[in-house]
């Protein structure tokens, strides 16, 4: 909860042992003094809090490149877009949720955290017992699957959630495929397909 110098200068004033030579008046030199020490109190109590709410990735504004750089932020193919307070929170989120996986659920997770809904396609080779529409595939298709996604992504600024001179709205899917490509299976093949598949 933020503080005022009010607050401050009414506890400051309460330490006061009671008498006529430690007056409480607003107008009195003692109160003024008192006034200006309750002013840097409240400064740096609101600066605690404000220190406290950076320990949130979520959150972060003033420690984010600090955040960043603890998690190893931006990586290689993120390191060229040009991103937004809030889609670089995003990320560091979402590096710092994902332990890693390799399952449909992780990588949907992961696109979640991101900002991105998703689904995902995995392709299986034709084999006897097959309903009939499923799709032909050889067998090199065990190793390819595919994460499907709105054709254009638009993500919207929030209000207080970001600086002066960022984008008011930004589109684009680079974030998404730059994070599940590098950290997809090495054995695996992803395909990114977008609008309706």
């Amino acid at each position: 909860m933020q503080a005022d110098t009010a607050q401050y200068l009414h506890l400051l004033q309460q330490l006061l042992p009671p008498g006529a030579a430690w007056p409480r008046e607003p107008d009195a030199v003692l109160t003024k003094l008192l006034k200006a020490a309750a002013d840097g109190l409240a400064r740096a109590h609101n600066r605690a809090i404000g220190l406290i709410e950076e320990t949130d990735p979520r959150a972060v504004n003033e420690m984010l490149a600090d955040w960043e750089r603890v998690a190893g932020l931006p990586t290689a193919c993120l390191a060229g877009l040009d991103q937004t307070a809030e889609e670089r929170r995003a990320t560091l989120h979402a590096h710092i949720i994902s332990g890693g996986g390799q399952s449909r659920a992780f990588f949907i997770a992961l696109a979640a955290a991101l900002g991105y809904e998703i689904t995902i396609t995995e392709f299986r080779p034709m084999k006897a017992g097959m309903k009939a529409g499923s799709p032909c595939c050889s067998a090199v298709w065990w190793f390819v699957w595919r994460v499907n996604a709105p054709e254009t992504t638009v993500r919207h600024i929030k209000a207080g959630s970001g600086k002066a001179g960022e984008p008011i709205r930004s589109w684009g899917n680079e974030r998404l495929e730059c994070e599940i490509t590098r950290r997809k299976p090495a054995h695996t093949l992803v395909q990114f397909a977008y609008g309706e598949s």
